[in-house]
Order: C-alpha cells, then structure tokens, then sequence
C-alpha cells in the first residue's frame, strides 16, 4: 500500500444504488462496479477512489476482482491514507469501546465492518491477540494490522488466523502463524465466573467464543442447582458458566476430542472437575442415546456451528436447527430450561424461532419462550449490514 493518496479510481454502473453506499452500506457487489480491463487488473486487495455514475467521489475502497465483494468501505473522505497510522486511529476507537464494558483485557476486540475495518476480525486474551484478516485488503496489510495493534493495545503476542470460509471466498489461502511473541500452550481466560482454556494456535476460530459470554450469564441462573447438559460444548462456554453459576453437575459433549480436554483443563483450573464430565461423539448421536439411556436434564443448550452459513444453505439449515430442538426437547426434565442458538446470519430470528418452536413440538413438548439473547457489546452491529448481527440464542421452560 501507498501513503500517497493518489489512488486508482473505481466507478459504479449507472443503475447501481449509490444512495445505499452514501447511506452506510459498507460493500459493492460484483455486478455494480464497472468491470473494465483496468478494473480486472487490479491485484486483490488494492485500495482505490470510489465515484458514481456521475463521477461524484463516494469515498475510499478495497477492491477484490476474485470476490462477490469487490469493493468494501474503508472510509468516506476520498482523500484519506490507508496505513498504519490509519487502522491504529481505528482500533484506538474499538478498544475505547471495549474499556468501557469490560474490566479485564478479554474480549472482540474489531468486529469487522462494525468497527470500520471491514474483514478483519481481532479477539484479545490478555497480552495476546488474534487477527482473522477475512479480506484481501487485510492480508496485504497484515504486518501493518499486527504493528498497529500492537502500538495500540500493548499486546506482546499476536497471531493470524487464515482460515474459514470467509477467506475461501476471497480467493485467500489458509495460513495460521505467530506473528509476533511466544505461545507455550492454551492461553487462560477468566470468563463468566470461570476459567477457559483457549488454543490460539490450533483451536477453533480464534481459540474461544466471546459473543456468548451475556447468553452464559443467563444460561447460569437457570442452571443453579440442577443437572446441566451443553452439546456442541466446544471448550466448555455454558458449561463452565453454569458449574461457576452453582450447577450440580454439568456434562459436556462435542465431537472434537481435543476441544473437551480443553473443557476439562478448565473445569480443573475453575476448582469444577469433581462436578464436570464429557462425552465425545456426533452431537445429533449423542442426545439420541442420552434419550434411550433416559437421561434427563434441569438445563440443556445447543450451541451448534453454522448450519445455514449462506442463503442457498438456508432450507437445509432450517432443518437441521428443528432437528437439535426436536432431538434435546425430550432430555430436558420437567419444568426445566432449554437454550438453542444459532450463528446463521442467513437464518434470521424469525425463521430461526419458528425451526426450534417446530422441533420442540415434535419433541413431544410445549414451553414457554423466557428470553432471546444477542451478542455482547463487543460485538457491535452495523445497522446497514445484517450479517454483522448473526448471533441468537432462544432461551426456554417447557412444561411437564
């Protein structure tokens, strides 16, 4: 990248929607840019002037020629400088946010477009972060993300995590390295009440969900007491939350075995393991033989990976979503409490609630819909983007 702020210029189709771009929203797709041999030519992940039809500059872009997404906002002055000093202006104003909520260093530190970096995710765990750079943009500029984030937070760790599906669609390869510092194994993170052992390295995402944590502080009040059951458990996030919340018991399934002795370190480390168990197998597989065992539960969650992680994978999702509700219904005992999430953007809250209220009736239940729960304030969402809101969490009693 330059620190010139000449750039190349990029103009949308005469019948593109520029009122939507002046109104905030923050992407161009493939069929409204014109798409000229000079366009093409552009490498993945250039920074160029956006215009209208009629020339009328819109503001600074990134530009992907490989992607649906060929334009992402960066910022609407158009002669603004895209370095260093720019995305450290941007996560200066993201970490301001996150000190205002949380006490300790342990949270989302950028949500993407949400924060004004579009593509680019960054969890913090302490002294430690991780960067998800989801956009050609973010790749090219990696090394200026990581010295920024540094000079920002203090953080003396940092890894890239190049993976996921977002970055198929870029055209990027999969890469997860240590940029700077030193790992020696999972790093603790207090959450919730508890302890959480997070694999920055080779983990899942970025090594642990922070989005849940308000959905495992409710999930914790209704779990005190009773037997608790968190399928598709990861590293433990409802679980752990319930056990600190005053659970009995809590049993933990996931398919990753390597996941569950991250649970189980940190039930250790939490003083919970005389209260916590796990269950290795196919989620669906699992509470099948749980029912046959005649098990059952005073809190059961589901917190299952995307299953409708795109619009052409909705009607499959859809399905798979009644399909968990209808399978965990039946564990939970009478009286009792059942949560179901979902992290499909491509499922909205409607579709999602209606595919649970199915699957519990075919459970043979009937309940009550308590809460509906969200992501935390670390994850803001942007108004005119709907997939930065994607998390949701339907929280019910059913009946005897």
């Amino acid at each position: 990248m330059t620190d010139s702020p000449t750039f190349p210029t990029v103009r949308l189709r005469p019948k593109a929607e520029a009122r939507a771009i002046r109104h905030g929203f923050p992407w161009v797709y493939a069929d409204e840019l014109v798409t000229d041999r000079r366009t093409q030519a552009l490498s993945p992940g250039t920074i160029a002037r956006l215009e209208d039809a009629e020339r009328r500059a819109l503001g600074i872009v990134t530009v992907n020629p490989k992607s649906k997404i060929i334009a992402r906002m960066l910022d609407r002055d158009p002669d603004a400088v895209i370095d260093r000093n720019w995305i450290a202006s941007r996560i200066a104003r993201a970490l301001a946010l996150r000190e205002r909520f949380y006490d300790a260093p342990y949270y989302r530190l950028v949500h993407a477009e949400a924060d004004g970096l579009p593509g680019i995710i960054i969890d913090r765990f302490g002294s430690a972060a991780v960067i998800q750079p989801n956009a050609a943009w973010a790749e090219a500029m990696i090394a200026d993300i990581a010295g920024a984030l540094a000079d920002v937070t203090g953080v003396s760790t940092v890894v890239k995590n190049g993976s996921g599906r977002a970055r198929t669609l870029e055209g990027l390869a999969e890469e997860t390295v240590l940029l700077a510092g030193a790992l020696d194994g999972p790093v603790r993170v207090p959450m919730s009440g508890a302890t959480y052992m997070a694999d920055l390295l080779c983990g899942q995402k970025t090594g642990l969900f922070f989005d849940q944590r308000d959905n495992h502080a409710f999930a914790a009040r209704l779990g005190t007491g009773g037997r608790m059951l968190d399928v598709f458990s990861h590293v433990g996030g409802f679980a752990l939350a319930s056990l600190a919340g005053g659970a009995a018991s809590a049993l933990s399934v996931d398919a990753s075995g390597a996941a569950l002795e991250l649970s189980a370190k940190g039930a250790d480390a939490s003083g919970f393991a005389d209260r916590f168990v796990t269950r290795k197998g196919d989620a669906f597989a699992v509470m099948e033989a749980l029912a046959g065992e005649g098990e059952r539960f005073d809190l059961v969650v589901c917190d299952p990976p995307a299953f409708a992680p795109s619009k052409p994978a909705l009607d499959a999702g859809l399905r798979a979503y009644e399909r968990v509700a209808r399978l965990a219904a039946p564990l939970v005992a009478p009286g009792g409490y059942l949560v179901l999430c979902s992290c499909s953007h491509a499922a909205d809250l409607t579709q999602f609630r209606n595919a649970s209220a199915r699957g519990i009736g075919r459970g043979g239940r009937r309940g009550q819909l308590l809460h509906t729960g969200f992501a935390g304030p670390d994850h803001p969402q942007l108004p005119q983007l709907a997939e930065s809101g994607y998390l949701k969490a339907l929280f019910f009693r059913l009946d005897g």
